[in-house]
């Protein structure tokens, strides 16, 4: 008959990790937003950032199991059988099994193995802890240079709104001015209307900055990661950004991007990473040991055991039976007889039949303990170790040229970013002089058309070329602290 087997774990591990809350609400940002607020943020909710803060997690738990690897592993299993009642033939015998059978059994495995790759794992998973820490570290820096260039970007685009605020209100005075000569017959009605032109495209370009507002709001609040309310203009900026003259020289930034530059550091932990995956991979070369051990037992149990007891009486009744005869046949007359009553079946034995019937599930009958030690060593696997080995030591030496590349990189962006700061610092003196002459010449040109002894022309003129001086002063300013942000960015730390 066919044997149906139900196998079941009788042991089962769970393991509930806690969520790491990325179904949570977005917090709602405050009427009053500052720079380290908005970084804050960011470092909470921007979805590309946790992305990268993530891969920690994996690295950390690969530590744990690399230490985890010199403890032993250990397995409980459990299975329960039934078998029908029938007949099995095997060769010329024939075997009977008059009731059906069910069962039950355990086994406990303890498995432990000691080799090269065991004992270079925690160094190696310890190194690409590391890289994983450092590429956080530098996410986190390049995050924060982010929102300081978006933040920046939102300041400057609110100077610009009050840029061309004072010019719509420079141009309702020229329109008044032009209107009230025109009255009294000291121009014509060409300046009027030019007036009213010039009041209507600053109209427009106050309403395209104020757009430009909402837009490079929208755009902080996307990397900060958090939703946007429905009118950005409730959120105002809190910091400001001083100008202060660059500190420090060349060769000291240089020194400090060196030592933190987090890019620069996440590739010099993944150098170490390759370099342990080298070792780890040429240690299988190294012979491993193995230990096993077992445990296990069964129960077997009749589901009829009336057919084991009239089984057990049939052949009681064949000893007696075969003790009559010899009685009969084999001794003398004259002997003492065999008390064949003794081979009875008696009520005692037919309960002790039942008692041993009444294992299932629990009551184990052990098997003998088993163990074994062995030992290891490869000799040849068809050039499978060499090709790791050469695979390992290529991704070790590719990272020791991404790191000297990425080392020159910083180099020259440090460098780039020190002139550019230089040059910035110096270039908002120079704006601040051109806005200085500009408005004095929009003030004479204002005062000449006033009194009549210039023309509206020129004071177009001086207005454009004020409304550039000005523009160009904001620039000068909001690309200064971009380059010092940006240079703070390539040293790794927050310029004093």
């Amino acid at each position: 008959m066919p044997r149906y087997s139900s196998l079941g774990g009788i042991a089962l591990l769970l393991v509930a990790l806690p969520l790491r809350g990325q179904d949570r609400p977005l917090p709602a940002v405050s009427q009053s937003l500052s720079l380290e607020d908005a970084v804050t943020l960011a470092t909470q909710y921007s979805p590309t950032f946790r992305q990268t803060a993530n891969d920690r997690g994996p690295a950390g738990w690969g530590l744990r199991n690399a230490y985890a690897s010199f403890l032993p592993s250990f397995s409980v299993n459990g299975s329960m059988d039934y078998r029908g009642a029938g007949s099995q033939t095997f060769l010329t015998q024939e075997f009977i099994q008059p009731s059906a059978t069910i069962g039950s059994g355990y086994s406990l495995s303890l498995f432990w193995q000691l080799s090269g790759q065991t004992l270079s794992q925690p160094a190696l998973t310890k190194a690409q802890l590391n890289a994983a820490d450092a590429t956080v570290a530098g996410a986190r820096i390049n995050l924060r240079s982010q929102i300081v260039s978006q933040y920046l970007a939102v300041l400057q685009a609110q100077e610009r709104v009050t840029l061309s605020d004072a010019q719509l209100k420079r141009n309702e005075e020229f329109l008044r001015l032009a209107r009230a000569r025109y009255e009294v017959g000291q121009t014509t009605v060409l300046d009027v209307r030019q007036a009213e032109v010039a009041r209507g495209r600053s109209e427009v370009a106050l309403l395209q900055e104020r757009q430009n507002v909402t837009v490079e709001k929208l755009r902080l609040f996307q990397h900060m990661g958090v939703a946007a309310p429905e009118d950005p203009s409730v959120v105002s900026l809190s910091d400001t950004f001083p100008i202060v003259e660059p500190h420090g020289t060349l060769a000291e930034l240089l020194a400090s991007a060196d030592d933190q530059n987090p890019d620069l550091n996440s590739l010099r932990a993944l150098e170490s990473s390759a370099a342990w995956g080298e070792r780890a991979a040429k240690s299988e070369f190294l012979p491993s040991f193995t230990v096993q051990a077992g445990w296990s037992g069964f129960t077997q149990q009749f589901t009829n055991p009336s057919s084991a007891i009239v089984g057990a009486q049939e052949n009681a009744q064949d000893r007696i039976d075969q003790c009559n005869y010899t009685n009969t046949v084999l001794v003398n007359p004259n002997a003492p007889q065999i008390d064949c009553s003794a081979l009875a079946f008696t009520p005692a034995q037919e309960q002790a039949i039942r008692d041993a019937n009444s294992v299932f599930p629990f009551s184990f009958r052990r098997n003998p303990f088993s163990a074994r030690l062995s030992v290891s060593l490869p000799i040849f696997n068809q050039f499978d170790r060499e090709l790791r080995v050469s695979q390992a030591s290529t991704q070790a030496d590719d990272a020791r040229e991404a790191v000297r590349a990425r080392a020159l990189q910083v180099r020259t962006d440090v460098s780039q970013g020190y002139y550019g700061l230089l040059t910035a610092h110096r270039t908002i003196q120079i704006q601040e002089n051109n806005r200085t002459a500009a408005r004095e010449q929009l003030r004479l040109a204002t005062e000449r058309y006033r009194v009549g002894s210039g023309t509206f022309f020129e004071l177009l003129d001086a207005q454009l070329t004020g409304q550039q001086a000005e523009n160009d002063y904001v620039a000068a300013v909001y690309e200064y602290h971009r380059a010092r942000a940006s240079l703070e960015a390539a040293v790794g730390r927050p310029m004093q």
